[in-house]
């Protein structure tokens, strides 16, 4: 994690423990060739492709176009993953975590029944009133672009600079240069999908005003 975001990741996690949460870090920082594997892997079926609601989809049946954009539903191109930051965490809470149940991070971990919905109905309050500490999620509801992913918390403060940062210039020059399956197919559709997958995210709310 980004130095200058843990403090306030320590203090969330201690308010957290106080409402009986073990707010634990599934992942943090993710270098590019970590985010360029999984991406290759799902391009070649080792790993699944989901569809919007969380089950695999048959490779064998898209396109090449499908079949990128349906990997960027749920895993950040390559060069764009707000983890490379490492100001954006995806979390759980480990107290309500079975014994040997392996996190999924899928929407039926995080929805109303779920084991870590209360931790996740906690956040919602805090992060609405500006009391998250400075963590919001960015993929908060379905925009059309990444699918919502409640346990994807950013670190506003400095990802809003480092987002700024990414330009598409600067985006089509490092995929140009990886070692990446399906490129031909992504620097074709690159400005569609900086638009609906990397800038497509919610604003930070802002602080409460008493």
């Amino acid at each position: 994690m980004h130095v200058d975001a843990v403090p306030s990741f320590l203090a969330l996690k201690d308010a957290a423990a106080t409402r009986g949460f073990d707010f634990t870090i599934l992942s943090a920082f993710r270098p590019f060739d970590r985010q360029l594997s999984i991406w290759n892997r799902k391009v070649t079926g080792e790993l699944a492709v989901l569809d919007s609601s969380g089950a695999p989809l048959d490779v064998a049946t898209l396109s090449p176009r499908e079949l990128a954009f349906a990997i960027l539903r749920w895993s950040a191109l390559p060069g764009a993953s707000r983890h490379h930051w490492g100001t954006d965490v995806d979390i759980y809470d480990a107290a309500r975590t079975p014994e040997g149940y392996e996190v999924q991070l899928l929407p039926a971990e995080v929805e109303r029944g779920g084991m870590h919905a209360p931790l996740h109905e906690w956040l919602d309050t805090r992060i609405a009133t500006g009391t998250a500490f400075g963590f919001y999620r960015p993929y908060d509801v379905d925009r059309g672009g990444v699918a919502p992913e409640r346990w994807h918390l950013s670190y506003a403060p400095i990802a809003t600079t480092f987002a700024s940062l990414l330009t598409p210039e600067l985006l089509r020059a490092t995929i140009a240069s990886a070692e990446m399956l399906l490129k031909d197919v992504v620097l074709e559709h690159l400005d569609e999908i900086y638009e609906r997958f990397v800038t497509n995210v919610s604003p930070p709310p802002q602080p409460t005003v008493a």
